[in-house]
């Protein structure tokens, strides 16, 4: 499957220059663009499992989850430029509810399936619980109550404001992870976790996958860009929305490193990679991608400001305490992995009506 991938991806790219410079249809290069964003992220995916081996889960898990969101900011950007803040908004949305309920529901099922009680951090689990409830809830819910009684200029600024202290706590809170307190709540001694290491090798070297992933990076930032030139040509003639295209499919395409290694990782029973994956990338686009789109935006035609819609929000903070709910005892089986499932499902059949 790798072998495909990377066949795929090295097709995909030249194929996504040809498409572009000769003018082919929307939706053929739509479908290009897509699938290759999927190869090359998966080519993402099985670098960062290489660093995850050799610098250890939280770092791993991080890096996946830095590089995977890469290729969601880059798609924002773009979608931005072009003025398209309700797909940025919808795109981001979808990022949430896709890394807790699709990523983290089909980690578990699929892991469930093959071990019948899978275990991780719990400590992790409940300080991720506290940050998901400030990410989502507090950072998010307050613009939309506020912005009722301000004008535009109020909102952004207030945006700009949450923005400023969301990217001041996220880096904090890496500080407080990987240095005052790394290694504090450790479940494994440091003779287990050698063992460990020495059990498995690492497909590439720690600078071959560095490299890999920023060629990648700039591979994927030149298709995602052609790929957003496809969203209001495809979405009209599909009867697809704005809030659809972003919630479900720029999400889906924009998250699929995470979406694949999170999986993997599940399946090898390494859940404390899995998890960390799916909600660390969550903390990242809520505190770190979104603020950090709001600030870029005041550069663009087009200010951005964190108010999301009423069925967003609701949709957001569902997936929230479902997450918690589910994961805050530090275990996991299929069953749980089947219901986030049907949580992602239910809510996108609603987001394809609206």
């Amino acid at each position: 499957m790798n072998k495909v991938f990377t066949i795929v991806a090295f097709i995909g790219v030249p194929l996504t220059v040809i498409a572009s410079l000769l003018h082919w249809s929307s939706i053929a290069m739509f479908v290009i663009c897509a699938i290759t964003v999927i190869a090359i992220s998966s080519i993402m995916g099985r670098a960062t499992e290489s660093l995850a081996i050799v610098s250890g889960p939280r770092i791993g898990g991080l890096l996946n989850a830095t590089f995977g969101n890469a290729v969601e900011l880059i798609i924002s950007i773009f979608a931005l430029q072009a003025g398209l803040v309700g797909v940025v908004l919808a795109s981001l949305t979808g990022s949430v509810i896709g890394n807790l309920l699709l990523v983290t529901g089909l980690s578990f099922f699929v892991g469930g399936l093959k071990f019948k009680r899978q275990t991780f951090s719990i400590f992790d689990a409940r300080h991720n619980s506290g940050l998901l409830v400030f990410a989502v809830i507090v950072a998010f819910v307050i613009p939309e109550i506020f912005s009722m009684e301000m004008n535009e200029t109020a909102s952004i600024q207030l945006s700009v404001g949450i923005s400023i202290i969301m990217i001041v706590l996220y880096l904090a809170g890496l500080f407080f992870k990987l240095v005052t307190h790394r290694g504090v709540y450790s479940r494994e001694t440091t003779a287990e976790s050698e063992a460990h290491s020495e059990e498995e090798q690492a497909e590439w070297g720690k600078w071959k996958a560095l490299l890999i992933l920023l060629l990648a990076t700039l591979a994927v930032a030149y298709v995602s860009e052609n790929l957003v030139h496809t969203f209001e040509d495809v979405g009209e003639r599909f009867g697809w929305s704005q809030l659809f295209i972003g919630v479900i499919i720029v999400a889906i395409v924009g998250n699929a490193a995470e979406h694949s290694s999170a999986i993997l990782m599940a399946f090898k029973n390494k859940m404390d990679i899995a998890v960390e994956i799916a909600i660390g990338s969550t903390l990242q686009i809520a505190m770190f991608v979104a603020p950090i789109l709001v600030i870029v935006s005041l550069f663009m035609d087009t200010q951005m400001s964190l108010v999301f819609t009423v069925p967003e929000l609701v949709a957001m903070a569902t997936a929230v305490f479902l997450t918690i709910a589910v994961s805050n005892d530090g275990e996991s089986n299929w069953f749980e992995g089947l219901t986030l499932l049907a949580a992602y499902v239910i809510m996108g059949i609603g987001f394809y009506l609206l």
